[in-house]
């Protein structure tokens, strides 16, 4: 990642800047908000691995379903030997030594991805306050053009047309 932007100015109007949850606290240097972005950036790979570890978990239960309709088709057909050895031997099979999709995906979660999310949360309380996403509010105010009603920095209430967002 490249080096975040320096946090704007704390007189600059609220309302014109990102809304507190986004601003750099006091005193936090571009090497400690460019690596809390990198290792944000590396939560969410993981974050899109468990989503593929979840579509694997989905997609093999519904291709042993499949399987168990090919089966009794096969049976009914008039192929009950086959369909006796897919029965026996695919239908119901663990995908790796004792374990079905659903044991993986809560290894996972309750492991990897747990200390994972634990691990990152923990270093942005201690670095950051808890604040998520400095690098990228901050790479969002440097590269928005402000006044330009598509390039607005928080989202505006349709009543009053002012921006709005938490401080």
């Amino acid at each position: 990642m490249t080096s975040a932007p320096h946090a704007r100015d704390a007189h600059d109007d609220e309302r014109d800047g990102p809304d507190g949850r986004h601003r750099r606290p006091e005193g936090l240097d571009d090497a400690t908000v460019d690596a809390l972005g990198e290792l944000s950036a590396a939560l969410e790979v993981v974050e899109q691995a468990r989503g593929f570890l979840y579509g694997f978990h989905r997609l093999t239960g519904k291709a042993d379903l499949a399987l168990g309709d090919a089966v009794e088709k096969l049976r009914a057909a008039g192929h009950g030997e086959i369909a006796d050895r897919l029965d026996r031997e695919l239908i119901g099979r663990n995908v790796i030594d004792g374990r079905w999709t659903f044991q993986i995906v809560e290894d996972y979660d309750d492991g990897y991805y747990a200390l994972f999310r634990e691990s990152e949360k923990n270093a942005r309380d201690s670095l950051a306050g808890g604040r998520r996403h400095l690098f990228e509010a901050e790479m969002k105010e440097a590269r928005r053009t402000p006044g330009h009603r598509h390039h607005a920095a928080l989202p505006h209430d349709p009543d009053d047309g002012e921006p709005h967002g938490p401080a």
